[in-house]
């Protein structure tokens, strides 16, 4: 979408150097296309090599796991989240969905990441 290729994912490859200096050891981008898809968005967006791992959730099992999938035709979407994880734990959930249905999905970038940190 605009927001994921114009905002969402740029944001965190400008911030990728001030995630690993703060300790991060691995940037996931996640989205409900398949392989090749996520390849081509990648690359197109500017994402270096060994730098954010691109990843298929083709079959949509991350996303209902974690409660954020949009149930469409002809396809499921992944709603806008960050999340931080440490040995497999998530110790951070930043959903663009708030509590009242407001959507702010800034708290999804690379910005609200690093303030969780």
């Amino acid at each position: 979408t605009p927001g994921c290729s114009k905002s969402h994912l740029p944001s965190f490859i400008a911030g990728f150097d001030a995630l690993t200096a703060a300790g991060v050891e691995l940037v996931i981008c996640t989205a409900t296309n398949d392989p090749y898809v996520m390849e081509a968005w990648g690359r197109e967006a500017g994402v270096k090599p060994g730098t954010i791992l691109m990843l298929s959730d083709k079959s949509a099992a991350l996303c209902r796991a974690l409660g954020v999938a949009s149930e469409a035709d002809p396809m499921v979407r992944s709603d806008r989240y960050a999340l931080i994880a440490k040995d497999g734990v998530v110790t951070a959930w930043l959903p663009a969905a708030m509590p009242d249905g407001e959507k702010k999905s800034e708290n999804t970038y690379c910005p609200a990441v690093l303030a969780a940190l």
